[in-house]
C-alpha cells in the first residue's frame, strides 16, 4: 500500500491492485477510511469531522495528481508523493 502523502498526522494510500470507482485511502491513529476520488465524498469507514474537512481540502486541492496517481496504479509503476497541508 504505497503511501502517497503524509501531513498533520493524517497518512494518504493507494492501493496498486484496488477496484473501481477510482478512491484513496486514509488513516489518521485509529481511524481509517475512503474516499472517492471523481466525487470527493467518504465512501466507507469513519474519521473525525476536522480531518475529514482537511483530507476533502486536500483533495480538492490534488484531484488531478490524484487521477493521475490512481492511473499510475493500475501500471503498477510507482506513483508520485502528492504535497500535504501546510
Amino acid at each position: 500500500m504505497p503511501e502517497i502523502s503524509r501531513f498533520l498526522g493524517i497518512i494518504i494510500y493507494l492501493y496498486y491492485n484496488d477496484h473501481n470507482p477510482p478512491h484513496f485511502h486514509v488513516e489518521y491513529g485509529k481511524y481509517k477510511a475512503t474516499f472517492s476520488i471523481d466525487e470527493l465524498s467518504l465512501i466507507e469507514g469513519k474519521l473525525p469531522p476536522r480531518v475529514t474537512s482537511l483530507v476533502l481540502e486536500w483533495a480538492f486541492l490534488h484531484r488531478e495528481e490524484l487521477k493521475e496517481n490512481w492511473k499510475l496504479a493500475k501500471e503498477k509503476v510507482p506513483l508520485n508523493k502528492i504535497k500535504g497541508l501546510a
